[in-house]
């Protein structure tokens, strides 16, 4: 039994969900992979995978095994990236994981670019709302942290977004403008939810002077809330209330007109979009030059100014 092989075939059928997924992601077929995965366990001498008809899920073994194998394949991947780094074309996957903001307005925009670059890198993007706990397992992790963040991780910071609130114009036509924070109250309010230690959870809604000063809290109730910043920005475009989303995101829409900046002396906070990297000492060559390239390209904030310090 090729041990590696077993090792990266059982990380499939985890990732993709089933054999018959993973059996197609390796170009195998779904008795290939069940027969791998089998004889994986037997050298074991433990079941990895508890199987039934509708569902597969790991066993307490296999979780663990899975944490092993995830950190092995990561270090096999780095030894023929250290190998292959005098070659003149990268070469290899680059694991990713982004929230899904980061995904679609700060990564995708740059893929066709980047691929062009490197033809020969195959771009493995996951997404994650809250990905902090997952970094170890990729190559380079994206979020986007408040000012305050002072986490224990390995990060570069790539650039910075303010969150501002915005409505429609039918919407402000029915509800009328706000001119100051507290007459958001008694509007309708389209809130994330933040996880609860992030310091956003909870009802208020904190505004900070763009010019410095005292921030200001509006007790604000929501009539939606939700993970998912897309839904906002969807609620919020066709008239449903007033949101708070990154200017990253909402920048097209408010030089069309479909969204109107609302408090522009007033943000919700500044925010840093971060290239967070797992605790490994060695960083593949693709890595380097995925960050390099990305920190090249555009304005280094949210705001449309190139970000200074």
């Amino acid at each position: 039994m090729d041990r590696l092989s077993s090792m990266k075939v059982f990380q499939h059928v985890i990732d993709e969900g089933g054999f018959a997924s993973a059996a197609r992601s390796l170009d195998m077929s779904p008795a290939g992979v069940t027969r791998m995965v089998a004889a994986l366990e037997e050298h074991l001498g433990v079941r990895l995978l508890q199987r039934t008809t509708r569902k597969l899920a790991l066993t307490d073994a296999g979780e663990a095994y899975l944490l092993r194998v995830r950190s092995i394949l990561h270090e096999v991947e780095d030894a023929e990236s250290a190998a292959a780094e005098h070659t003149r074309e990268l070469q290899g996957t680059l694991h990713v994981l982004a929230t899904p903001v980061l995904a679609s307005y700060f990564l995708s925009p740059r893929i066709a670019t980047w691929h062009a670059r490197h033809p020969g890198v195959l771009l493995d993007l996951q997404i994650d709302p809250f990905p902090q706990p997952r970094i170890e397992e990729f190559d380079v992790t994206f979020l986007v942290v408040d000012e305050g963040f002072d986490g224990d991780i390995v990060a570069r910071p790539l650039a910075t977004t303010d969150w501002i609130a915005c409505a429609s114009p039918d919407y402000l036509l029915r509800a009328g403008t706000p001119d100051a924070p507290e007459q958001l109250r008694g509007h309708t309010y389209l809130k994330f939810q933040w996880p609860q230690n992030s310091g956003h959870y909870g009802r208020q809604t904190r505004l900070q002077p763009v010019g410095g000063g005292d921030a200001v809290e509006v007790d604000l109730r929501p009539a939606l809330q939700t993970t998912s910043f897309d839904v906002l920005l969807r609620a919020a475009l066709d008239g449903a209330g007033i949101t708070f989303l990154s200017r990253l995101l909402v920048a097209s829409h408010l030089e069309r007109g479909s969204l109107v900046h609302l408090l522009p002396d007033w943000v919700f906070g500044r925010f840093t979009i971060y290239a967070a990297l797992p605790t490994r000492k060695f960083m593949p060559s693709r890595t380097r030059a995925f960050l390099d390239f990305l920190a090249e390209l555009g304005p280094r904030d949210g705001t449309g100014r190139t970000r200074s310090g």
